[in-house]
């Protein structure tokens, strides 16, 4: 019996590597097909004007936060302290990266063609939501740790050594690897897909990823204007991608101006006959 079993599952793993190619092959298609026929006709928006304000808020932040940060250091309560380190947990990129990969493998190894026409729908929005997210945090992860690095300023736990402005470049140190706050950049990103997806609320996701983002300057891991050159980042990363999204036809469609618009055959959760 044993020896019998190993051809059937060898050909059912067969069939789902063959599936799986498929649906990816499927996918490529799809995109470069609609990438070929929609032109790249994306909406006016002043990004000059939104970079010099991310600047100069980063400055400000800088010249007028960083300084006492520095100095505050290890002087917060330990209630205080043991919250921040609670919340900052929230702010590492695997929260989102690992679901929406693992929600990425399990709808390419699905059929999808025996699915009924409202799973259909259901599948392929969580599927694009996951590319989605994996898109704004995982680009926007990947420059951050290339410019931090790059930059390479002092962490404020080395404020007393180093001081609010010291820069070793390519030091390849995890103690010079504060600007900008990759936590920050998470927390940037995940505001910039909820901004695009429940454009109503967007006064509480900012809220509630801000005050994330602001936990890495309580545990000492960043200053203030680490914290919101990261958040501007992912934020940047995110309207992107959702701009990129909106001419594919994925999740969004495009507005003449502004911010593209949520469609409304996006659906997470599945809807009575």
């Amino acid at each position: 019996m044993l020896v019998k079993s190993r051809p059937r599952v060898s050909r059912s793993l067969l069939g789902i590597g063959r599936r799986s190619l498929g649906n990816f092959r499927d996918t490529l298609q799809i995109a470069r097909r609609r990438l070929a026929v929609r032109p790249a006709r994306y909406p006016n928006i002043s990004w000059w004007a939104w970079g010099l304000v991310w600047v100069f808020l980063t400055a400000a932040v800088f010249v007028r936060l960083d300084t006492p940060a520095g100095v505050a250091h290890g002087q917060w309560s330990a209630g205080a302290a043991r919250l921040a380190e609670f919340f900052t947990q929230f702010g590492l990129g695997g929260w989102y990266l690992i679901p929406s990969s693992l929600l990425l493998v399990a709808a390419n190894l699905t059929d999808w063609r025996s699915l009924s026409r409202r799973a259909l729908m259901l599948v392929y929005s969580w599927t694009c939501l996951a590319f989605l997210v994996l898109s704004a945090v995982g680009l926007s992860g990947l420059t951050v740790n290339v410019l931090k690095y790059a930059i390479g300023r002092a962490r404020p736990l080395y404020f007393p050594d180093f001081g609010v402005l010291a820069l070793h470049p390519f030091a390849f140190d995890a103690r010079f690897a504060g600007f900008p706050s990759g936590h920050a950049t998470t927390m940037g990103a995940v505001f910039g897909i909820l901004l695009l997806l429940f454009p109503r609320r967007w006064y509480i996701a900012l809220v509630v990823t801000a005050c994330i983002a602001s936990t890495r300057v309580f545990v000492g891991a960043h200053y203030p204007s680490d914290t919101v050159a990261g958040f501007g980042l992912g934020c940047a990363f995110a309207v992107a991608c959702g701009l990129v999204f909106a001419r594919l036809g994925f999740i969004f469609r495009p507005a003449p101006s502004g911010l593209p618009v949520r469609k409304p055959s996006f659906r997470l959760v599945a809807t009575a006959k």
